[in-house]
């Protein structure tokens, strides 16, 4: 029993120290973004751009820009009012991978605007992006 439990604790540590969920999650949301028509042939284009990106310290350009999150945004922001609600931001950031449902996001009151989510979402791409 301790012995399996010890290959769980190492196989969790593994996957964390190399950030194989976030790769995965971020993955599976690109795919779900630009459903290409060969979805094998697209993860292996993104991983083999992800490995020049870092090969070459050249930022990796993911499936978000600025369109996409402006766009994604204003879907939220159905009432055209320039914000979204803390919930409509956590599941966005939750739909895109970058956040995970038990995470502990700081609600300081305050509405999100969309310079705020543009900023989120660019700093967590940036973040989980850097560790590949």
């Amino acid at each position: 029993m301790e012995a399996s439990r010890n290959r769980e604790r190492e196989a969790k540590e593994y996957l964390e120290k190399h950030k194989i969920m976030e790769l995965l999650n971020l993955l599976t949301s690109a795919l779900l973004f630009c459903r290409p028509g060969k979805p094998r042939e697209y993860l292996i284009a993104t991983l083999e751009r992800l490995r020049i990106a870092q090969v070459t310290g050249v930022a990796f350009s993911f499936f978000m820009d600025n369109t996409n999150i402006v766009a994604m945004f204003e879907m939220l922001d159905s009432s055209n009012r320039g914000t979204i609600s803390f919930v409509q931001y956590k599941e966005a950031l939750k739909t895109l991978g970058l956040c995970t449902a038990d995470e502990v996001l700081k609600d300081d009151g305050h509405a999100i605007t969309l310079e705020k989510f543009r900023n989120e979402v660019d700093k967590r791409f940036r973040a989980i992006w850097s560790g590949f």
